[in-house]
């Protein structure tokens, strides 16, 4: 498997897990600000399934090859501060990703999935 293969099925592993992780801190949010951020959290986890179906598919069929995915637990996200810790790390994953990806139409996807993150990150931070 090439690294780019290993790094996509990776992506699209953890963009599963993100929404599971963001899904679980939606549901525990409190106090002053909470409203906006579950709200924001609640887009998040809405959007990232899609885009990790929309990555593996648009990959899987660009190299006419299917991707290995390793089981990895999702992480555990305490605050909304982790939570926008934890966007921080999946840009820069993606951003990683379009590095290496010779595919210009998977890296027009990964920058839809930055579009995505970036939003949460802006309501997240700004708007309580």
């Amino acid at each position: 498997t090439s690294s780019v293969e290993t790094m996509t099925a990776a992506c699209v592993s953890e963009l599963m897990n993100a929404a599971t992780s963001f899904h679980k801190l939606h549901l525990r949010v409190s106090s002053i600000g909470s409203y906006a951020a579950h709200k924001a959290l609640n887009d998040l986890y809405d959007a990232l399934p899609g885009h990790a179906d929309d990555l593996a598919e648009g990959f899987q069929g660009a190299a006419e090859k299917l991707l290995e995915y390793q089981d990895v637990a999702p992480r555990k996200i305490d605050t909304v501060e982790d939570g926008i810790t934890y966007l921080r790390e999946l840009h820069n994953m993606v951003t990683s990703l379009q590095g290496k990806m010779p595919y210009s139409e998977i890296v027009n996807d990964l920058d839809t999935i930055k579009s995505t993150i970036d939003s949460a990150k802006y309501k997240l931070i700004f708007l309580k």
